[in-house]
């Protein structure tokens, strides 16, 4: 059996990465890459004519007369913490295969937790921004799926997806004419129905989309989208189970390395931060196609995205 190209592709090997951002110097010339990839332009006035002045080496624009520093402006303003440190975090999220938990990522930088897991909610806010405005198009196999709600079964609850403790979204693969999978829409919602299913629709998914789902009668909204909805029953026969996973085949798979990754790394995830986790799996889903290149990808979002400081990230949970 050959092995599967992607998976097996040449990533960003540790020592490759210590020698382009080993130290504070070459992560400021990349972030400067990056971020003025034809050279400086004044964030107020887009002038180029510029100068550096002071010990802080900021770029002081001739024409407004601003003065700007290379992280203003970005996810890396007012950090304490080293460039280095950023880019590790980076490297280590981007390459491995099930991303890293919060609590690792603090021993292999060498950061407090709080510290590391501030970077890390940063950063798992930098790539659902970069995804949303993406929508998926083509083939799109659709289905329902929870995290969670293990307690609550065990305690006598209600089984199924309207269980207690149970976060609900829904997991949408578009593949290639071929039938091999392209990209991955994970979207958190209230509840599996018809208004949730039409709200997610017309914004994670184009008009002329085909959506296959299940006989789940909620999945009819995505019509509202303009989308082409081809329901699949599932049939008890052993035949039609065999159909139904052939259907179903990529969304199944998705979603079982969903969980595996979820359980395998941060174990459990509490209910507020699920969006942002879901973002990850999705961001890094979706690159998977250039190992090599992930890095590079996220920091080049993570200059785009705008400071938000704690409050902002503990706000922004609570709220959603």
């Amino acid at each position: 059996m050959s092995r599967n190209p992607i998976q097996f592709q040449k990533g960003l090997s540790l020592s490759e990465f210590q020698r382009r951002y080993g130290t504070e110097a070459r992560c400021e010339a990349a972030l400067k890459a990056w971020r003025w990839p034809d050279g400086f332009v004044c964030p107020r006035c887009g002038c180029r004519d510029h100068a550096i002045v002071g010990q802080r080496r900021l770029h002081l624009c001739h024409g407004c007369r601003r003065q700007t520093s290379l992280k203003a402006g970005t996810i890396f303003a007012k950090t304490l913490l080293p460039l280095t440190k950023w880019l590790q975090a980076m490297f280590l999220i981007t390459q491995s295969k099930n991303s890293i938990s919060s609590l690792e990522l603090s021993r292999q930088l060498g950061v407090k937790y709080d510290s590391a897991w501030l970077m890390r909610q940063k950063l798992n806010a930098v790539m659902q921004a970069d995804e949303e405005s993406r929508k998926l198009d083509g083939r799109i196999e659709m289905d329902d799926a929870v995290l969670g709600g293990e307690k609550g079964e065990l305690e006598g609850g209600k089984r199924g997806r309207g269980g207690p403790n149970k976060i609900p979204f829904v997991v949408a693969v578009a593949t290639s004419d071929e039938g091999r999978p392209q990209r991955l829409a994970l979207m958190p919602v209230v509840a599996h129905n018809r208004d949730e299913i039409a709200r997610i629709a017309k914004l994670h998914l184009a008009p002329s989309a085909r959506v296959v789902s299940d006989g789940l009668a909620c999945f009819a909204a995505v019509t509202k989208a303009g989308c082409l909805h081809e329901p699949v029953v599932v049939s008890q026969t052993p035949t039609g189970r065999s159909e139904t996973l052939i259907c179903f085949r990529w969304v199944n798979t998705v979603l079982g390395n969903l969980k595996t990754a979820i359980r395998g790394t941060c174990h459990a995830i509490r209910r507020p931060y699920v969006p942002r986790y879901l973002a990850e799996f999705q961001w890094r889903f979706n690159r998977r196609f250039d190992l090599r290149g992930m890095l590079d990808k996220l920091a080049a979002a993570a200059i785009r995205q705008a400071p938000t400081p704690y409050q902002a990230i503990r706000i922004a949970h609570v709220d959603g």
